[in-house]
């Protein structure tokens, strides 16, 4: 049977999958493998080095720079808490005495002879890892993290913004069709992750900050409403660090696109479950997408007929859903019915390889291949 590569997008109601939960430099892991753990549960933690702060202590005391280590008060490597002093001259018969205050909790870590300056270092910043989903530990990486493993829906956007989030699925949109507005944001969707239809805009995004709802899920957002959203505009950049109090997850993409019937019929399916989202998108080498994923520990010792890890990822075929993404049917959903193997002219004169897809309409219509993206059901 004919068939062909194209970058895939997930959705699918069952599969196993595998997070790695990784820290940033050597710390320890909490968790041994064979271990069942929650979404919130922390798996390994680390300290990073505080910053650093300089003090130039011959100035403060008017005293040569080799001096500086006689006047100290306190060692190197000692604890020195805020406007403590750590280094002081005699004075003149106990009087008129110079004195140098830490400006920080922390430790001292140098006394320069050269520069007469003493370094002091903030207290570390503790870093934790959390399982980010209910599983099983399958792997654990001394110092370094471990790979947790679970059964679930597991749905990959276009676009987000914002990081990692935990929270239950509420679907506050009717249809997959339906703007998410302010009036259906309501204070008891507290800790929630709220899934809108075809656009989200800033007013609805604030207000669901204000409530403290945790993540949205929508179909498509205006490139102005993410402008104003974060008070910049959006470069090339992979994002997932934004500080705006939410994550979001866009299906579908720019513009008041409606939600797939599919994606929203699952997340339907879903409601009131646990849910964690990660909005981290890069659309570069080595991309990245933003994802919702929906443990379904029940299932997980089923027979797994819903999962697709037997499947090739991005593989196009007869018969293989696809999402148009480029004019003039971007955001269409419609199925593979031919893959001619013959290259055929484009009307800027390019030679390409096309396949013939039915729209939902019924509509059959031939596209390059690079217009499509499989979606991986």
């Amino acid at each position: 049977m004919a068939h062909a590569y194209t970058p895939g997008l997930k959705v699918t109601k069952g599969t196993t999958i595998q997070k790695e939960r990784r820290l940033p430099l050597e710390g320890e892991v909490l968790v041994e493998a064979g271990a069942t753990v929650k979404a919130e549960d922390i798996v390994a933690k680390a300290d990073l080095p505080g910053n650093v702060q300089l003090l130039n202590v011959a100035n403060l005391l008017s005293v040569p720079p080799d001096e500086v280590t006689e006047h100290m008060l306190k060692p190197v490597g000692e604890a020195v808490s805020k406007d403590e002093i750590i280094a002081t001259t005699k004075g003149l018969f106990g009087l008129f005495k110079s004195q140098a205050l830490s400006p920080i909790d922390g430790t001292i870590e140098a006394v320069s002879d050269v520069t007469g300056q003493v370094i002091l270092r903030e207290p570390p910043i503790p870093v934790e890892v959390k399982a980010y989903t209910d599983g099983t530990v399958t792997e654990t990486l001394p110092t370094e993290g471990v790979t947790v493993e679970t059964y679930g829906t597991y749905i990959q956007g276009i676009f987000g913004i914002g990081g990692e989030t935990i929270g239950n699925l509420a679907v506050v949109a009717k249809s997959s069709s339906d703007e998410l507005t302010t009036e259906q944001i309501l204070p008891e969707h507290r800790d929630n992750i709220l899934v809108g239809g075809s656009l989200v805009r800033t007013d609805a995004i604030q207000k669901a900050v204000q409530h403290g709802v945790r993540g949205i899920i929508a179909g498509g957002i205006d490139d102005a409403d993410l402008r104003e959203l974060l008070g910049y505009e959006l470069g090339v950049a992979i994002t997932g660090s934004e500080e705006i109090g939410i994550t979001l997850v866009i299906t579908e993409g720019f513009g008041r696109i409606a939600m797939a019937e599919q994606t929203f019929t699952l997340l339907k399916a879903r409601e009131g479950m646990k849910t964690s989202i990660n909005g981290a998108t890069q659309i570069r080498a080595g991309v990245v997408r933003p994802e919702i994923l929906i443990p379904l520990a029940s299932e997980a010792t089923g027979s797994g007929s819903d999962a697709t890890d037997d499947t090739a990822d991005g593989i196009l075929e007869v018969g293989s859903s696809v999402r148009i993404i480029r004019e003039p049917y971007f955001g269409q959903l419609g199925r593979v019915i031919e893959l001619p193997v013959e290259l055929q002219n484009l009307e800027t004169e390019a030679q390409v390889r096309v396949l013939r897809v039915e729209l939902a309409d019924g509509e059959q219509t031939i596209l390059p291949r690079a217009n499509v993206e499989a979606i991986e059901e």
